[in-house]
């Protein structure tokens, strides 16, 4: 009996053994890219990059709170969530507490992969789940913008996280559920109008991150993806951006919140979209004109009445 009992101890070691060696596995960092990628060659191109950033809304989080220049990227704010509160990095490029010492291939895998380039997880507060559809040479050109901005001295505070999320391993198995890094594809049958629009919508701006439902693991839910859903922080809700929520609209009605922050009922759009209008009244107003055409072609999804439209 007592030799019966040992060989099934060691037998549920050798399991558990196993189990935790895969669980490793599965977990592991995945870089999007190896340091020699060539769509990241070359040195980039800045006008372009500056495109990229206002697009990917990167100033909304990084900019150094408490002070009116968007361009002093010096993170810090406080971005409530159910799970805790986040505090983006500073991307300024200084050299000791912003990203001056990253190369393009260590931007590329936090946007892309969502992987430090200590090789560590990232958690999802940045939206690298839309990111990861972005085009490699789109990271690049933000690389040469971000590298003309002034370097900003200064860490924000580490997040504020109970345990077990302190953990950036499990990041890893969420990732297996919820990151596909799928590039967006033009559809033949559709104008370049509206693939453009497509892009910018999925990609760089991650529209679905605020306009979609999540569910207990902080996901977008998919049969609520852009037909609105609460605020990260619990206040508020963003709305259903599609023809359920829409309806009626023109195209030039939404160009107009897009550039001005009107709405047709000649409400002015508040809380965090009044700084997304700023990013996107920088763009060219094709841009605008395509993110326009895109969101108006999106069939109708139901959602909650507090998230039924603007």
């Amino acid at each position: 009996m007592r030799r019966v009992t040992i060989i099934l101890g060691a037998a549920a070691a050798v399991l558990a053994a196993t189990a935790g060696a895969g669980a490793w596995i599965l977990t592991m960092p995945r870089p999007a890219f190896a340091g020699n990628a060539p769509k990241l060659a070359g040195p980039g191109d800045p006008v372009r990059g500056k495109l990229v950033f206002d697009a990917g809304q990167c100033a909304s989080c990084h900019a150094s709170p408490g002070q009116p220049d968007r361009l002093r990227l010096g993170g810090g704010m406080a971005l409530e969530s159910p799970f805790g509160v986040f505090h983006p990095p500073n991307i300024s490029p200084d050299p000791r507490d912003g990203i001056g010492n990253w190369r393009t291939v260590d931007l590329a895998n936090a946007l892309m992969s969502g992987v430090r380039p200590d090789g560590s997880h990232l958690y999802p507060a940045l939206p690298y789940t839309s990111y990861a559809h972005m085009r490699p040479e789109d990271v690049r050109d933000l690389m040469a913008y971000l590298r003309t901005l002034p370097p900003v001295a200064g860490k924000p505070p580490p997040h504020d996280l109970p345990f077990p999320l302190t953990i950036r391993r499990f990041v890893g198995l969420w990732k297996l559920f919820y990151l596909d890094r799928s590039l967006v594809k033009d559809e033949p049958g559709r104008n370049s109008a509206w693939n453009r629009g497509h892009y910018l919508v999925t990609a760089l701006a991650h529209c679905a991150e605020c306009h979609s439902a999540r569910n207990m693991l902080g996901a977008i839910n998919e049969s609520s993806r852009f037909a609105g859903g609460q605020e990260q922080g619990g206040v508020g809700y963003a709305p259903n951006i599609t023809q359920a929520g829409l309806r009626g609209w023109s195209a030039d009605d939404l160009l107009q919140v897009l550039t001005d922050g009107h709405t047709p009922g000649l409400r002015r759009v508040g809380s965090s979209m009044a700084d997304v209008v700023t990013n996107m009244a920088a763009l060219p107003e094709q841009d605008r004109i395509a993110i326009a055409a895109y969101v108006l072609s999106l069939p109708p999804r139901r959602s909650s009445d507090a998230a039924s439209g603007w």
